[in-house]
Order: structure tokens, then C-alpha cells, then sequence
């Protein structure tokens, strides 16, 4: 990582309306959260977890984490990830650091992926690197409507081209998302034009909003690990 400061920031909340307490919620026998702060603290060697979860925040610090009490007003379905950051940022002075923003909604993202993405970075070439799955093609025959006309998302073409004729699609997954702090501040939030890939598979880039999501992702977990053990 030459060059460069990492601090992983993995943010959680309470209040989760899809499964109740998903982040603190048990997963392959510890709090679903921590696979993301063990995660970043092996690939960054530090942490800073995004709170206003009580239990989180009274639990004794024994690596190299900070748990941050994160403001009322930025907890709620409508606070953005922009915001959360900024504050984060703001609040803990990580000026000067690269960021590993990491979801603990991704349980299965492996270190190499991180590591992955933090290769791509230090290349200098892009502002932000971000982790992606491929998509469904046909979002490419879709469009919008504006006063009556359609307006294709990508090239009228597609939108009469045969599906496997369409070129692969990729959509943001959540994992990951490696940045410097000061250009995020600089730049407002995390839009913008320069962005860097790399690709996770679709069982990687499983997300957890759901207590079916959980059951499956948990199967998986355990599935992937049997493999190994074998």
C-alpha cells in the first residue's frame, strides 16, 4: 500500500425496516457487523465503525477500531452515504487517509477483493473505485419518458436488439469503495466521472436486506467454508 493511509468505515444503523437489527444479528456466530470490521482491520489495519447502535457503542475496544456515535440526524432511511461520510470524516479529522468504506451487508466479499480494489486505486488513474456484479442486458432496451417521448437509457439500438446480442452490464454492488478523504470532501460526495471497477461474483456480492437474504447468505457462508476445511 505504498504511498497511502487505509482506514476501512463501515457504516451501521438501527434502524433497519427490511430485517430487524440486521447488523448486530448473529452470522456464523458472531454480529454480522464484525465480518466487515475484522475484514477491514486485516486489509487496512484500521477501523472506524458509524453508529447510533447502543450495544455497538458500549462494547470495550480491544484492536485497532474506533466506534463513532453517529449523529440522530443522520440515521434515519433518509440520510445518504455522502453525509454519513462527511461526517465521519469531518468529525474523526481522516484527512490525509484513503478510505475502505465497507458494507457489513456483504458477508461474503472476500480480502482479495478489497485488496483488489486497493491495487486499482494506488494505480492513480481513477477518483474512486467501486465493486460491481454483472447486471441484467436488458436494462439496455429501457428508457425514460419525457413529454411523451422515449428516451433510451443507453443506444436506440438496443432497444431492438435480441438480449443476447446486448453487451454484458454491470451494476454497483455495495461491497466496496475505495477513495481519499480529501477528494470526497473537495468533490462534494462520491458522483463522479472518473470511477474505477472491479468485479465480484454474484454469490460474493450476495446483500443482506432481508431475513431471507440472511438464511441464504448464512447457507452460503457455511457452504464456502466447508470447501475450504476440505
Amino acid at each position: 500500500m505504498s504511498g497511502h493511509e487505509y482506514t476501512a468505515f463501515v457504516p451501521i444503523r438501527a434502524g433497519s425496516k427490511g430485517l430487524v437489527d440486521k447488523n448486530i444479528k448473529l452470522f456464523a456466530g458472531i454480529p454480522l457487523y464484525e465480518h466487515a470490521v475484522l475484514q477491514g482491520l486485516r486489509c487496512c489495519g484500521s477501523c472506524v465503525i458509524s453508529t447510533d447502535i447502543e450495544t455497538v457503542l458500549a462494547t470495550p475496544v480491544t484492536d485497532g477500531r474506533c466506534v463513532y456515535r453517529r449523529p440522530v440526524g443522520l440515521a434515519s432511511d433518509a440520510s445518504s452515504m455522502d453525509d454519513v461520510l462527511k461526517d465521519g470524516i469531518e468529525s474523526l479529522s481522516l484527512s490525509g487517509q484513503s478510505i475502505v468504506l465497507l458494507q457489513a451487508t456483504s458477508p461474503l466479499r472476500h480480502d482479495t477483493s478489497i485488496s483488489e480494489a486497493i491495487t486499482l486505486y494506488e494505480t492513480g488513474a481513477f477518483d474512486l473505485i467501486m465493486s460491481v456484479t454483472q447486471g441484467d442486458q436488458s436494462i439496455l432496451k429501457m428508457g425514460m419518458i419525457e413529454g411523451g417521448r422515449f428516451v433510451p437509457v443507453s443506444e436506440p439500438k438496443y432497444c431492438f436488439s435480441n438480449r443476447q446480442n446486448l453487451p454484458n452490464v454491470y451494476r454497483p454492488n455495495g461491497a466496496i469503495y475505495v477513495f481519499s478523504a480529501d477528494w470526497f470532501l473537495a468533490n462534494g460526495g462520491l458522483a463522479t466521472d472518473h470511477i474505477g471497477s472491479i468485479i465480484m461474483s454474484a454469490d460474493e456480492s450476495h446483500d443482506i436486506d432481508t431475513i431471507d437474504d440472511f438464511t441464504v447468505a448464512q447457507a452460503m457462508y457455511q457452504r464456502l467454508n466447508d470447501t475450504v476445511e476440505t
